[in-house]
């Protein structure tokens, strides 16, 4: 999980590179996302919606660069396959968008730390029937030194439907200065 050739080849496999990610991404901090009941997103492997319904945990894999790392992160999760992969007309569907997390230091837990509310609520997986497999991609960027906050207004807050839809991850560091530091993704088959 921690070497960069496999992660991007992770996500050229599964057309994450270049459907979400730009083609010249090359990640610098790795991580692991557990839901309460210890299921884990391990870079594609398939979960199931009842998986993770909950608000999951976000946790670090210790490199030396994390470890000697003193700035914040924003970490969003989207699906590129809204309503389908054969018909992504909402691509990009926003599920969750956190800002201002620390990574404790390595004495510590690897478990990172919220240090604010959700700017979007974790909303869990519902592809629709028969829109066969999503991915389910978890993008982390470092913020600016200065801090970062989702100005009061941004349409990140949107929590409807109609306001989570047609949105773009690498779009929305770019607008607010984010460097993109970290992906992760899981799959989940839609019924049939």
């Amino acid at each position: 999980m921690s070497d960069p050739s496999h992660v991007v080849s992770v996500l050229q496999r599964e057309n994450v590179i270049p459907d979400v990610v730009p083609p010249d991404f090359i990640p610098l901090i790795f991580f692991t996302i557990v839901w309460p009941d210890g299921k884990e997103a391990t870079l594609g492997n398939f979960l199931t919606r009842e998986d993770t319904l909950e608000e999951p945990r976000i946790h670090v894999i210790y490199t030396p660069s994390v470890e000697a790392s003193t700035a914040s992160y924003t970490l969003v999760m989207t699906d590129p396959d809204a309503p389908s992969r054969a018909d992504p007309k909402y691509r990009q569907f926003r599920h969750w968008v956190i800002t201002g997390l620390r990574i404790p230091p390595v004495t510590e837990s690897s478990l990172v730390v919220k240090t604010q509310p959700s700017t979007t609520p974790y909303r869990p997986p519902g592809p629709p029937p028969g829109s066969k497999v999503h991915r389910y991609t978890f993008l982390l960027f470092e913020e600016p030194e200065s801090g970062f906050v989702v100005p009061p207004g941004a349409l990140e807050y949107g929590i409807a439907l109609e306001e989570r839809r047609s949105w773009n991850a690498v779009d929305f560091g770019n607008r607010y200065g984010l460097k993109l530091v970290g992906v992760n993704l899981f799959l989940v088959q839609a019924a049939d």
